[in-house]
């Protein structure tokens, strides 16, 4: 399972039988996002229980990332 290097050890913890790889590649700049670390299931449950904040975004953005979504969870069937 490729993953952000910084969810490998918890995920090791909880699957050990899974093989986890840091995603992308040592060479990107995105391997580890600050950004990430700040989303909490705290923040999260606010979100769905408040509907806020709003996201919005052009509808070629939106149709170009349903793709991998819908093929992450086609995977995990």
């Amino acid at each position: 399972i490729a993953t952000e290097a910084g969810m490998i050890h918890r995920l090791k913890k909880e699957c050990p039988d899974k093989k986890f790889i840091p995603a992308p590649t040592d060479n990107c700049a995105c391997n580890e996002c600050k950004y990430m670390k700040m989303n909490t299931l705290e923040k999260l449950h606010a979100c769905m229980l408040n509907k806020s904040p709003d996201v919005n975004m052009p509808k070629d953005t939106l149709d170009r990332a349903r793709l991998p979504i819908k093929r992450m969870l086609e995977m995990s069937k």
